[in-house]
């Protein structure tokens, strides 16, 4: 979506999955801003446009999908992932079952105790699955809105026992990998909630234990605030790779 630009703000626009009829469209309108005829400066570059992204998660956002007729699903699974058609999402956030209510309903967890791994519960992996038979290049996002009680040992917080927590998370990584084929590019933390420095960094070790080293740990999907705590302290920005925020409202320029 393209939004309208004040007059006193300037859009640089350059690409990399975006498509040259948008970046024009998104010059067009900040020069109409602007006053000033459009001009493509071809040998500079500025910000990469990285792509836009679609979320199947809060509890049932995607949970009609699979049961649709066909020819209708393949019609709406086309519109979302096929390149160059439709919405051409570049990357795919969904969410990692936890048990649990998680705003529209609850979605499966792959471990609904601390001993068994069932790799077939919910309709996410087939998603996913779906999104990259269509576009191989797709991004796949895996995000917690909850997690089963076990994990938290009763306490209702997963970052009291880290490890704990950490295998859960990354049982889920792995068996993306083992069952579906899916490389996951990103793990975040938690749904709109508080990241922690003492479960982040156990969740690096055993992402690396486990051999994995393509996914990326976003935190915390929430506000720029988080760039204060990866500020003060050095292990815990060392065992980050993203900062996630959770609306465009909550950027903010830390730059200057």
């Amino acid at each position: 979506v393209l939004l309208p630009l004040p007059p006193s703000q300037l859009c640089l626009c350059s690409t990399m999955q975006l498509s040259l009829a948008a970046a024009a469209a998104c010059l067009s309108i900040a020069c109409a801003l602007q006053g000033a005829d459009p001009v493509v400066d071809r040998l500079h570059t500025a910000n990469t446009f990285d792509g836009i992204g679609g979320l199947s998660g809060g509890g049932a956002t995607s949970v009609l999908l699979p049961n649709y007729a066909e020819p209708a699903r393949s019609q709406i699974l086309d519109y979302l992932f096929k390149p160059n058609f439709g919405a051409s999402l570049q990357i795919l956030k969904v969410e990692i079952g936890g048990d649990s209510q998680s705003t529209d309903g609850t979605e499966s967890s792959h471990m609904h105790d601390s001993e068994t791994v069932n790799l077939h519960t919910g309709y996410e992996w087939w998603l996913m699955q779906e999104a990259k038979a269509r576009n191989p290049e797709i991004k796949l996002y895996g995000l917690a809105w909850a997690f089963p009680g076990w994990v938290g040992n009763g306490t209702g917080s997963p970052f009291d026992f880290p490890q704990r927590t950490a295998r859960y998370l990354v049982e889920w990584v792995k068996g993306a990998k083992s069952e579906y084929g899916l490389d996951i590019d990103y793990l975040g933390i938690w749904n709109e909630r508080p990241s922690d420095s003492t479960f982040v960094q156990p969740l690096r070790s055993a992402l690396r234990t486990a051999g994995i080293t393509g996914t990326q740990i976003v935190v915390k999907d929430g506000g720029a605030d988080i760039c204060n705590d990866l500020a003060k302290d050095k292990a815990y920005a060392d065992a980050v790779d993203i900062v996630g925020l959770h609306y465009p409202s909550d950027y903010e320029d830390l730059s200057v």
